[in-house]
């Protein structure tokens, strides 16, 4: 099969979306994924499931177990001593992530740091960087951010006395389910004299919208403004370069695409340029403290001059093991070539399904960017209330999906896990249902 005829079938001109199909496309890929690497949940029948929640948990790495019991066991030997004598010393344990996860988001190894959960850090990264003086008091988001980080907005503009107008939620135009990149762009020059903080989503949650990251933290930057991105859809999911696109801070969690673990350790990037700053508001704890002299228990603190000065605690070493093993699968594979599996992936199931759609005359459409440059490895799927009766259908059929409220169903085929075969089998399953 040569590239032609690839693009052709994995865009669905051509395709039969059958079994045989899939595995040629998987057998001829550039890139096949790590999905030996992973443990794949089963059916009750032992079949694998067709699991496309990545975007909401991402699957177990089968070297995770290993490295949480390297940890487990060194712990046991060693007790306290396994702060220098682990086979990875827990005294700089969080210092080893830093490279890969700088590869990850496009950022100096010293502008990043595993540490806390992603609300807390969004927090944190708020204390410094969300400063309302005079007029500059409001913050500029998407009305439809995960509901985590609205909450975290209203509360720190209560915080710093404001009023829930400060905070400004750009709402798509009246019928659409997308943010345009040009009605946040004016909205950003409307209201450039009182901006604090713009502070979006790099991906949206809901319809998998990748915004156009360099563009606006371009223009907002040139106006004055601090520019912050949750990353939560995208890490792991899109390539960045927050360094050179001189984003201020950004956050994310390591559970969904990055693959670590439930509620496992997320991270934090702040811009080389906020470093070494000992007068920025930063709420501070000892971990954040120089290393040179962190132990002689200064009572005076002294930032690290990297994105480690925000750290607060030491790092909760058996969270991280399992995130070290996934990440270990991100540093082999590279995020090149994910995205170039994903967009693959991402175009078959769309035209698997927009087949289904067209045959069946099912009411149903797509909320998610048509454009797959504007879009992360996730297709949103507007089904409305009847449309639960679909989704339990795929859930009694071994297809993991989700479903949000109040009428849609997610799909996020993870590059390094998922395969053509998976979405063939999806196509097979949706081929016998009957609305």
């Amino acid at each position: 099969m040569n590239e032609a005829e690839r693009k052709v079938l994995v865009n669905g001109s051509q395709a039969r979306f059958d079994r045989d199909e899939a595995q040629e496309l998987d057998r001829t890929a550039a890139y096949p994924g790590r999905r030996d690497q992973f443990w794949i949940p089963q059916t009750f029948e032992a079949r694998d499931q067709v699991y496309l929640t990545g975007n909401s948990l991402g699957l177990q790495p089968k070297e995770a177990r290993r490295y949480v019991l390297e940890e487990l066991d060194d712990w046991a030997r060693f007790g306290v001593e396994g702060h220098v004598h682990a086979r990875r010393p827990w005294v700089d344990y969080h210092s080893g992530f830093a490279p890969s996860l700088a590869r990850i988001v496009g950022a100096e190894p010293e502008e990043v740091v595993a540490m806390n959960g992603l609300t807390a850090n969004l927090h944190l990264m708020m204390v410094s960087f969300y400063r309302p003086q005079g007029s500059r008091r409001k913050i500029l988001c998407e009305a439809k951010a995960f509901p985590s980080d609205l909450y975290a907005f209203e509360s720190q503009i209560r915080f710093h006395g404001g009023a829930p107008t400060d905070l400004i939620a750009l709402e798509p135009r009246p019928g659409e389910h997308l943010l345009r990149t040009e009605d946040i762009a004016e909205a950003i020059d409307r209201h450039r004299d009182e901006l604090a903080l713009l502070l979006l989503g790099g991906v949206n949650y809901y319809t998998g919208q990748w915004f156009e990251m360099h563009t606006l933290t371009h223009q907002a930057r040139q106006r004055g403004i601090v520019v912050g991105w949750d990353l939560a859809h995208a890490a792991g999911n899109v390539p960045m370069q927050l360094h050179d696109w001189d984003v201020d801070f950004a956050v994310w969690c390591s559970y969904k695409y990055l693959n670590s673990g439930p509620g496992s350790v997320s991270g934090a990037y702040v811009h080389q340029r906020h470093h070494g700053q000992s007068d920025i508001p930063r709420f501070e704890g000892w971990w954040g403290h120089r290393i040179q002299n962190r132990f002689a228990m200064p009572s005076r603190f002294e930032p690290t001059p990297t994105a480690e000065a925000w750290q607060l605690s030491n790092a909760p070493v058996l969270s991280m093991a399992a995130h070290r093993a996934a990440l270990d699968l991100f540093d082999e594979a590279g995020m090149d070539r994910l995205r170039a599996r994903s967009l693959e992936l991402t175009a078959y199931l769309e035209a698997a399904l927009n087949k289904l759609i067209a045959a069946k005359r099912w009411p149903w459409r797509w909320i998610s960017p048509t454009d797959p440059e504007q879009r992360g490895a996730q297709l949103s799927l507007e089904v409305g209330a009847a449309g639960r009766r679909f989704f339990d259908y795929l859930g009694r059929n071994g297809v993991v999906a989700d479903w949000r409220e109040p009428g849609v169903i997610r799909m996020a085929p993870a590059p390094l896990y998922n395969t053509f075969e998976d979405l063939a089998q999806l196509y097979s399953i949706c081929e016998r249902y009957e609305a």
